[in-house]
């Protein structure tokens, strides 16, 4: 704005100085240059005062975190927003949080919305290294040989003793695995072909004290199932949440409908949702599908006493991440619960039905015969769900999606956070040139491949990664796909200096694996994001 005011003023000085060389000139073409003059000036104080008042304009929705909701302040209309797609009209009057950036990464194998309660898991694990934060060897209080009922306590943080972590089904335990120096890999469980439960002390919501309730979920194994940020770690009970979130739908690729899932447990969830909404000193927050042609489900659009905001656009719009950022911003010395739809109504469960009901609804999509979901429960054996069903030669089993998702084996479990089981193809082959010879159709954000023609094609993939480790160097791609206000890039080169100022000013306490599993799908330089981000909270949190 300085550069142009400064430009018009060296043109009006331009004419008042040809004004006086040829002041003899015609009295008409004196009072044309006084006109225009006058006309330049009124010009630059009008833009003047418009930027001003635009400027405070947008100083004040951030003072206010209304400029989180999407919505465009500026008094100069957007170009984008002219051609943008409308909202649906399910949206009107409800607020809203529109993502420009990210995104969907459409796979074959999605699942269908049918249940087949043929399938059945026969073993089961909890798995101490899902729960980040606690010690390696914890305290196991179960044998070999001792029989359990779902609810049972199998072993406890040292750190925190009060914290339990209990059986997900009934029957007998069949082995302690161990891994590297001994820390306890899994505890193994052969279920019983039909379930018994620990019954738990009946809970009144309207009169317990938050104390006690906490208490109680402590003793019953329910704190294990949520996790706390900064971090992303086991919840800490001696730190008050300033916040819960749970978000209502999943962007990632093959991901469930959790509008599917949660039919039949809409009671377990609003009695969870109850439950949260008297551990946290500020609200439960609940993040719905605005993209979506669908409805999301009665449980969610009707649920009491939380802060319900849509969210539209491409993945990841649907992590809980991404949510607090555009919602409520976690502020220095503050920490907030997050938590999935389906441990919300276990929590439920808990309080409704006195037992801790760990059932879980898993999708089975990706390289398999028949994509569905099955009834299962926390820490499923991978083979068993999968057995008989996959399509492919040489797959590889990944225990959530296949961005931000571990890979397994056949005879190991499902992480007691996952609700999905990917099957891929193993990428164990060269390609002559690469891409240099765009042959092959593949999920990719490089206009290289014709991707953008075709929106809707669903891709057939696999492992291979089209290239090799190279140098970290600035793209912007990474910003492309982050809906985020930080720097992603900077702050994973921060981290790999072990700057510990720099990478928690660059945002790092604000993001976890899942946030940047895309940039890391879309690393020219084939980074390893997810793995150098988790050493990075892990050595500031340390620190």
């Amino acid at each position: 704005m300085k550069n142009g005011i400064s430009r018009l003023s060296t043109v009006s000085g331009l004419m008042i100085f040809s004004s006086v060389v040829y002041g003899q000139g015609a009295e008409s073409a004196s009072n044309f240059y006084t006109n225009l003059l006058i006309g330049v000036l009124g010009f630059v104080v009008i833009a003047v005062l418009l930027q001003l008042t635009d400027n405070l304009l947008l100083i004040e929705a951030k003072k206010t975190g209304a400029d989180k909701t999407g919505r465009n302040f500026s008094i100069f209309p957007v170009l984008g927003e002219i051609f943008k797609k409308s909202l649906p009209a399910r949206l009107d009057g409800e607020s809203v949080v529109r993502l420009e950036k990210g995104h969907d990464i459409l796979i074959e194998g999605e699942s269908v919305e049918k249940i087949d309660s043929e399938v059945r898991a026969n073993t089961f694990a909890v798995q101490p290294p899902n729960y980040i934060g606690i010690k390696p060897i914890p305290k196991v209080v179960v044998q070999v040989g001792d029989t359990v009922k779902a609810g049972d306590e199998l072993f406890y943080d040292k750190q925190n003793p009060e914290v339990k972590f209990v059986a997900p089904v009934s029957g007998e335990v069949i082995a302690v695995n161990r891994a590297e120096k001994r820390a306890i890999k899994e505890v193994v469980i052969l279920a019983d072909k039909t379930q018994e439960y620990r019954v738990l002390p009946s809970v009144d919501l309207d009169q317990i004290s938050r104390e006690d309730l906490l208490a109680f979920m402590m003793e019953h194994g329910a704190l294990g199932m949520i996790r706390q940020r900064p971090y992303n770690v086991v919840v800490d009970p001696a730190i008050i949440p300033t916040n819960i979130f749970v978000s209502t739908f999943d962007s990632a690729p093959l991901a469930p409908n959790l509008n599917f899932v949660i039919k039949g447990k809409e009671e377990a969830f609003a009695a969870g949702l109850k439950v949260l909404a008297k551990l946290t000193s500020g609200k439960v927050h609940l993040g719905l599908d605005g993209k979506s042609e669908e409805s999301p489900a009665a449980a969610f659009v009707e649920a009491e006493g939380v802060e319900k905001t849509y969210f539209h656009g491409a993945h990841p719009a649907g992590n809980v991440g991404i949510q607090i950022h555009h919602t409520a911003p976690i502020n220095a010395n503050e920490s907030v619960w997050t938590l999935d739809v389906q441990a919300v109504a276990t929590i439920g469960s808990m309080v409704t039905e006195s037992k801790f009901d760990a059932s879980r609804v898993v999708a089975v999509a990706g390289a398999v015969h028949d994509p569905k979901y099955v009834n299962t429960y926390i820490g499923a054996n991978i083979g068993d769900l999968v057995k008989d069903n996959v399509s492919a030669d040489n797959p590889r089993y990944i225990s959530g999606d296949v961005l931000s998702g571990e890979e397994k084996q056949g005879e190991e479990f499902l992480n007691v956070f996952d609700d999905q089981i990917s099957v891929v193809k193993e990428g164990d082959y060269y390609e002559m040139f690469g891409w240099l010879l765009p042959l092959t159709p593949r999920p990719s954000i490089s206009n290289t491949f014709p991707n953008f023609l075709f929106r809707d094609h669903k891709f057939e993939v696999d492992t291979n990664t089209h290239g090799e480790y190279r140098a970290f160097v600035v793209t912007g791609q990474y910003e492309k796909v982050l809906p985020m206000d930080i720097y992603p890039q900077h702050l994973l080169k921060s981290i790999l200096v072990n700057d510990y100022e720099r990478m928690e000013g660059l945002g790092l306490l604000e993001v976890v694996e899942e946030d940047l599993a895309l940039c890391e799908f879309v690393c020219t330089s084939k980074q390893p994001v997810q793995s150098i981000l988790r050493e990075g909270l892990n050595t500031l949190r340390e620190q």
